[in-house]
């Protein structure tokens, strides 16, 4: 892992962010990210520390800046003041460019071949080049994530992987990091990635109260899935695959071999499985696995504020349909990188930290 090296960054100095928005920048997308810095600063002075962020408004032109929605935000900085100090070599440490994605980022792409030319230049003097969201197709576009992984938000996943075969796409993750190119999925993914700024710089503990502040779980790990099995099963349009996803949502204690899934839509195994995979993407066996994955996490997570009252693991794997504390450990481990005792460990209610 290519660690960010807090050494560059003069002691005492506060990190420069550099919020760069253009207009129709998704608004959530640059306050949520913003909220984070502004947060961590207000802590760090409760603990007598200085701000540990200064963050910047940047543009094409200074001035304000319409977003996709009411709001507008103020650039103090340009694009090409931006370089010039970076050039002139002030405040290179310690400094962060964050791009904010947009709804009609194929609109704002053909306008902007300024912008992605900007990044081409600027990327390799930054500490942290950060692409939110639909961000991350202005550096596609300058060839920065050739053969590395990136994250962007689900709906334009497959366009990205379309459109710039070279760039490791993964579908799912909530943020992705490739030495110093991060890049995210959508609104909420943005937030999880400045937690994990705040917690890289200044460490997991201030993390945790700002996420705290936010009420946010601290945090997601990059690589948990972005949407739930709820969400994506309501996308399925075929009647009788539907109503097998919401059974096996219903029944997750049952177990649940093909032949009695294929019974309930009233197909063959064969073709109840090539149906499956075609309305779904994904083979029937991976769906039960990925909702009994969620319904354990929903019940690790939903601990009470009294240890004592909190499910034993052993439980919790009956109760999803997992024959053995063993086989739900396996599952986890496999999906999340890590055992179902120290996802509650993360996640549980207030009683268990």
């Amino acid at each position: 892992m290519d660690h960010h090296h807090p050494h560059h960054h003069p002691a005492g100095q506060p990190h420069r962010i550099d919020l760069v928005v253009y207009p129709g920048f998704k608004a959530l997308e640059a306050v949520g990210p913003m909220s984070v810095f502004d947060y961590a600063n207000v802590h760090l002075r409760q603990h007598g520390r200085p701000d540990g962020y200064a963050v910047r408004v940047v543009a094409a032109q200074a001035g304000a800046v319409q977003s996709d929605t009411l709001m507008a935000l103020a650039a103090t900085h340009t694009l090409a003041g931006l370089e010039q100090q970076q050039q002139a070599g002030e405040g290179g440490p310690g400094c962060t460019v964050v791009l904010v994605g947009s709804r009609n980022i194929e609109q704002v792409l053909a306008a902007s071949p300024d912008l992605v030319a900007w990044a081409a230049r600027v990327a390799p003097r930054v500490d942290r080049m950060i692409a939110l969201c639909s961000g991350s197709f202005f550096l596609a576009a300058a060839g920065l994530l050739d053969g590395r992984r990136a994250a962007t938000h689900w709906s334009v996943a497959a366009l990205l992987r379309q459109r710039y075969p070279a760039i490791d796409v993964d579908p799912d993750a909530i943020y992705v990091r490739d030495g110093s190119l991060w890049t995210s999925a959508g609104v909420t993914a943005g937030i999880d990635l400045a937690l994990a700024l705040v917690e890289e710089d200044f460490g997991h503990a201030l993390a945790l109260e700002v996420a705290r502040d936010l009420v946010m779980y601290l945090k997601r790990p990059g690589g948990q899935s972005q949407f739930s099995v709820q969400l994506a099963s309501q996308g399925v349009t075929h009647r009788d695959i539907q109503a097998v996803q919401s059974w096996v949502l219903e029944n997750l204690h049952e177990p649940m071999p093909l032949a009695a899934l294929a019974a309930r839509a009233a197909m063959s195994e064969r073709h109840f499985r090539r149906v499956f995979v075609q309305e779904t993407g994904q083979t029937p066996s991976a769906f039960v696995d990925a909702a009994r994955l969620e319904g354990a996490r929903r019940l690790l997570e939903s601990s009470t504020s009294q240890p004592q009252a909190a499910l034993p693991i052993k439980t919790v794997a009956a109760r999803v349909g997992m024959g053995s504390e063993q086989a739900l450990r396996q599952l986890f481990v496999r999906h999340l990188g890590i055992t179902p005792q120290a996802y509650r460990e993360r996640f549980g209610g207030p009683g268990r930290r």
